[in-house]
């Protein structure tokens, strides 16, 4: 059995044992701006490349395609396919671009799906480290590897976003904003602030003694719920659900108010005996379905005495407002893994 002790969040010995994945996080920023400027001049070539019409459509191909759909698929004018399987669909061929996220190069999914862009004239730019096992089947006039060099998939997103953008395939992706929105979450979030000035200490605790349920209302807010609760369940092996509206919903319903009778005290030795939390991930989406969701489930989670916790941010752009919200939750969760003690 594990318990949660606060103090070791703000405890010298306690954080030094967490400094190498707490100094991988701050440097998030860091890690966009290094792979932008490395790719700038490939970019540059893919965008001369780009032929004078639009293509007639835009495959995100490999197991990494998903971001690029969440950030595209709203607003590309184009047909937008994600296709996170080691090949294409039937119907790709010269007319259409495929671009490729490969981090870190060895996925041999990826190496096909851009071997089979290559042998149908697709139009192809893949993000890949350069001597890597994807990067040697891109060799093709119509292709271009942006280099990447740090792994992060986050990072050489915003490269590939940065070319989608300059061909009028993508929203607005500014790299500089995506960077200080991660520098501004590494400062809130520093190791070096005290519990009551840090947010994600804050919500560490918050989730110590609870199963987390987390909620994004816009595509990527839910994209970043699911990634945040993915780090909960990896940081500290318990339950956490991300979902939509109305899969949250049920659960929280479901949950036992608590009466005057309740022994605040007493200790649980399984998910089951821990009370939900809602963790609201806000980006500002302001649509009315979204709005009408998230008052749902707040009602639900008061009327069951559920307790909210909201992260929420006001970076420049979608991307930045996803890359924080994603950075917030991902500190929360290191803090959780420090917090908990073997009993």
């Amino acid at each position: 059995m594990s318990w949660f002790d606060e103090s070791r969040l703000d405890d010298e010995r306690a954080l030094a044992t967490a400094d190498v994945r707490l100094r991988t996080l701050a440097e998030s920023g860091a890690r966009v701006r290094r792979e932008v400027g490395e790719a700038s001049e490939a970019i540059a070539t893919a965008v001369s490349r780009a032929f004078e019409s639009r293509p007639r459509a835009v495959i995100a191909a490999g197991p990494d395609s998903r971001l690029l759909r969440a950030v595209l698929e709203p607003v590309c004018p184009v047909p937008f396919v994600a296709w996170p399987n080691p090949s294409l669909p039937g119907w790709a061929g010269s007319l259409d671009l495929v671009v490729v996220l490969a981090p870190d190069g060895g996925d041999a999914g990826a190496a096909s799906a851009v071997a089979e862009a290559v042998r149908r004239g697709c139009q192809l730019v893949v993000a890949c480290p350069p001597e890597s096992l994807v990067a040697e089947h891109v060799g093709s006039r119509r292709g271009t590897v942006l280099p990447a060099s740090t792994g992060d998939q986050l990072a050489i997103a915003v490269a590939m976003l940065s070319f989608l953008n300059q061909v009028s395939l993508g929203p607005v992706a500014t790299p500089d904003a995506v960077a200080e929105a991660l520098d501004g979450v590494a400062i809130d979030c520093s190791p070096r602030r005290d519990i009551s000035i840090n947010p994600a200490k804050m919500l560490a605790i918050a989730l110590a003694d609870a199963n987390p349920l987390v909620w994004g209302g816009s595509v990527l807010a839910a994209r970043a719920a699911r990634r945040v609760a993915e780090s909960i369940r990896r940081t500290s092996g318990r339950a956490a659900l991300a979902g939509d509206a109305e899969h949250l919903l049920p659960v929280v319903e479901a949950a036992r108010p608590r009466t005057v009778f309740d022994d605040p005290y007493a200790d649980g030795d399984g998910d089951g005996d821990r009370r939900p939390v809602l963790v609201v991930l806000d980006d500002g989406a302001d649509e009315p379905v979204l709005l009408e969701q998230r008052a749902r489930l707040e009602e639900a989670a008061a009327a069951q005495q559920v307790r909210i916790e909201r992260v929420a941010t006001d970076a420049d752009g979608e991307v930045a407002r996803y890359a924080s919200l994603l950075l917030s939750g991902t500190y929360a969760a290191e803090y959780l893994r420090l917090g908990l003690v073997d009993d």
